[in-house]
């Protein structure tokens, strides 16, 4: 079993800057990616940025230049510094841990962290 504990978001005016944290607890051996998706109500989820323990990276071309992944492989944790916000970006994102870049199944999901973002 898998808990992913995620962290982070918030409120900013765009053009500003946050940050998402989620460490993974449990039978970490059994994924060996992990990232975020973001969901808007009525609209379909969508890969943010992902990376594998060996360092691949994934991303929406959306965030391409503004979000950056990073992890912590001794502390099963991945960070996501979102900088250059727009107020299209305003979403829950969904902390999430799977297989190869595309974070495949078998998968685990975290709770959602809000960003919204203003102006």
């Amino acid at each position: 079993q898998v808990h992913l504990v995620g962290s982070g978001g918030g409120s900013v005016q765009a053009g500003g800057s946050l940050s998402l944290s989620c460490a993974a607890v449990g039978s970490v051996a059994s994924f060996n990616a992990m990232g975020w998706y973001r969901q808007v109500p009525g609209k379909q989820r969508e890969l943010v940025e992902a990376i594998t323990t060996n360092g691949i990276t994934n991303y929406a071309d959306s965030v391409k230049g503004r979000f950056t992944i990073s992890s912590d492989n001794a502390k099963n944790t991945v960070y996501l510094q979102m900088n250059s916000l727009k107020p299209e970006d305003t979403d829950a994102y969904y902390c999430h841990a799977g297989q190869g870049p595309n974070l495949g199944f078998p998968y685990y999901w975290g709770q959602g962290n809000q960003v919204t973002v203003w102006g």
